[in-house]
């Protein structure tokens, strides 16, 4: 599976790693990404996300079911 939080939709992305002698060469930054079980009590079921760490706080503070609705309409949430 991709690294894409199914929240935010935060993904791979790429830089340069720099060394002490101004060196450059190419690494990806990835995301914090953890798989983690949610409970919809309005369904009474569980589903399972791989989210990063701001999409933990994005669902604390929404809620789980009003975070699942934005990452649908901004197209984050896949199927």
């Amino acid at each position: 599976m991709s690294k894409i939080c199914e929240i935010t939709g935060k993904k791979v992305i790429g830089g340069n790693k720099v060394s002490h002698s101004n060196i450059k060469t190419k690494r990806k930054f990835a995301p914090n990404l953890q798989t983690k079980k949610f409970y919809i009590p309005e369904e009474d079921m569980w589903i399972t996300l791989k989210v990063s760490a701001k999409g933990m706080r994005i669902i604390n503070k929404k809620g789980i079911l009003a975070a699942l609705k934005d990452a649908a309409a901004e197209g984050h949430l896949q199927f």
